[in-house]
């Protein structure tokens, strides 16, 4: 790399509009929304779609709900014409789904187009020309006039190919390509020259696409170029205008946003981001993030996950385990502090009485997107106790009280050292049953008991089996958890005392188990915790302090 880039590259000039109003401005609805999977997506593909991919993405496009769908560039050969006019013949289109065709501007590829939509009740046709001096200069070697001309005579044949297929509801896209680095004054300039030939009403709009085919300067500069755009065209009633960012430096999704704020009203892209080198704005990004801010973006991404699944089909590239919103750890923590604050916004949540969302760390709600909690906390060497509690609870339904959290995560924290990995629901409730339920070696173990006595005065007796050998102790108390301490003493059992204890039912009905934690102090001073499950309270207690008794 350069130490002075300076010398090879130039900062992108900044618009000239001191009274631009964009930054002002919000989102309140959504714009209509264009798929170009099928078309700029494909054309980036390593391997392109066969008839039968396309076929699945068109109709995944349709489920979501995208309205205007780019299915193709029919001139680029017999795979693409075949597939449009079979769609066309077919009668798959939806009724309220308009498909929309590529073509550069040149009278046998406009031909071809307008051949492979006969018989559509509805179409647009979209065409093309790049603008800029980079372009005009190196590619085609071009003067403005003749630039504009290549334009206009595409915009005549469009015209006279719709008039000979008066039975399809026609309707014009015109690009002028390589927008976000032309010059403002000749973009305007040949779009007016098409908007002349073509003769756009309010009632009959032609849409101007605005795209960043390369995207080349901050987001902030492709708002004031739409801006200044649409503040300059004139009868702007007849036209919609549309962005079409690409994602060179990272911010398609922003460029499409601060678009919109600028005044846009429509917006092209691709499911997930694919397109040519860093791909296309990401409309499921946009749509969601407007989604999160109260916006019905109007597109369904319930079942984010089958839609990713399509996606990766058609396509054959993964999705990125990071991507906004769809990807496999995007709901997932694994940090202790992310997971505690994780935890508590759930419990805060099922406390409130009003619905608004509000969890740290979860713009979304995952249940929205068709995603379980039970992925949003996942352990590994990084996580803490809240992290374990919320696994255990998810898993089990046992609910730790706050210090057996912290004295069973250290137990989890050093498997996950010596195992190197994450730590699955599987593993960690090995871990519990290891350190605090029943398991051989035990000193103690419970085999029967029953009490007896008034409230205050209340008298155990158990069969227990102590290292191997089955005894009857018996001890009295006020409760049924100082008898059974009463009675340990009494043998060989540790002194202990209880600090705390709690119990809560493991879910409804019949079936329903119950848990009971105890918290002891040792006559050595440490705390020891013990934990007990089983149908009938009363004997899960017992099961705890036994539990308690063989940690101390």
């Amino acid at each position: 790399m350069l130490r002075d880039p300076s010398v090879k590259y130039r900062p992108f000039p900044q618009v000239d509009l001191p009274d631009r109003q964009w930054p002002s401005r919000t989102i309140t609805r959504p714009p209509r929304w264009l798929s170009t999977d099928l078309r700029d997506g494909n054309q980036a593909l390593i391997d392109p779609m066969d008839g039968e991919k396309k076929t699945r993405f068109f109709d995944l496009i349709c489920k979501v709900g995208i309205k205007e769908i780019e299915v193709g560039f029919p001139a680029a050969g017999a795979t693409e014409f075949d597939f449009i006019s079979g769609l066309v013949k077919s009668g798959r289109i939806p009724d309220d789904v308009t498909i929309q065709v590529l073509t550069q501007s040149r009278r046998d590829l406009i031909e071809t187009s307008f051949e492979s939509l006969r018989g559509a009740p509805k179409a647009i046709v979209h065409l093309y020309n790049a603008v800029s001096p980079a372009w005009r200069k190196i590619v085609f070697g071009m003067t403005r006039d003749e630039v504009r001309g290549i334009a206009v005579e595409g915009a005549k044949i469009l015209r006279d190919q719709a008039a000979a297929q008066p039975d399809t509801d026609w309707h014009f896209e015109y690009s002028p390509e390589t927008f976000s680095t032309a010059e403002l004054d000749f973009s305007i300039e040949v779009c007016e020259a098409v908007m002349e030939v073509l003769r756009p009403t309010p009632d009959h709009p032609l849409i101007l696409n605005l795209p960043a085919t390369v995207e080349a300067a901050t987001p902030n500069i492709y708002a004031d170029q739409i801006e200044w755009f649409g503040k300059h065209i004139r009868n702007r009633d007849s036209v919609i205008i549309s962005l079409h960012p690409h994602n060179d430096r990272g911010t398609g999704v922003a460029a499409a946003e601060l678009g919109l704020m600028a005044g846009a009203d429509r917006v092209e892209g691709c499911l997930l981001g694919n397109g040519e080198r860093t791909g296309n704005c990401d409309l499921v990004t946009v749509a969601l993030n407007m989604y999160t801010q109260g916006i019905d973006p109007k597109l369904d991404f319930s079942d984010i996950d089958s839609i990713i699944n399509t996606v990766t089909y058609c396509n054959q590239l993964p999705v990125h385990p990071r991507h906004p919103y769809a990807g496999e750890l995007v709901f997932t923590a694994f940090s202790g502090s992310h997971q505690d604050a994780i935890k508590k916004g759930f419990a805060a949540q099922a406390e409130r009485n009003d619905e608004y969302w509000e969890v740290p760390y979860l713009p979304i709600d995952p249940a929205d997107l068709g995603r379980s909690y039970e992925a949003v906390i996942r352990v590994n060497s990084q996580s803490g106790k809240g992290g374990v509690a919320w696994v255990i609870e998810q898993d089990k339904g046992l609910k730790l009280p706050k210090r057996l959290q912290a004295d069973f995560s250290r137990h989890v924290q050093a498997l996950a050292d010596e195992t190197s990995r994450e730590l699955n629901a599987e593993d960690i409730w090995g871990k519990f049953e290891a350190t605090y339920l029943r398991k051989p070696g035990d000193r103690f173990a419970l085999l029967d008991y029953h009490e007896s006595g008034s409230a205050g005065d209340r008298l155990f007796v158990g069969r227990v089996s102590i290292d191997g050998e089955e005894r009857s102790i018996s001890g009295r108390g006020n409760g049924l958890i100082s008898g059974v301490i009463a009675a340990l003493s009494d043998t060989t059992g540790p002194q202990l005392d209880v600090v705390d204890y709690s119990e809560h039912a493991i879910g409804h009905g019949a079936d329903a188990q119950a848990a009971a934690y105890v918290e002891c102090r040792t006559s050595d001073g440490r705390t020891v915790f013990g934990v007990g499950i089983d149908a009938d309270i009363a004997t899960a207690s017992v099961r705890a302090v036994l539990s308690a008794a063989n940690a101390a």
